[in-house]
């Protein structure tokens, strides 16, 4: 790949979204592991009012 990418390209975007401590997170859904073993889809809402950490690995579960 040959193209280069210049700042003026990426004026044109908005800016990226950073998280602080005390905002308030967007509510979205995705597909977790469960109890250890169960791959369902979990909604953040789920959680509402309770503490939550979110940790991915994005190749974590993939076979060698």
């Amino acid at each position: 790949m040959d193209e280069k990418l210049h700042v003026k390209t990426l004026a044109a975007y908005p800016a990226g979204y950073c998280a602080t401590r005390d905002d308030a997170a967007p509510m979205f859904s995705a597909e977790g592991v469960v109890d250890g073993n169960q791959i369902r889809e979990v909604r953040l809402e789920e959680y509402r009012g309770q503490w939550v950490i979110l940790f991915f690995y994005p190749s974590d579960f993939t076979p060698v």
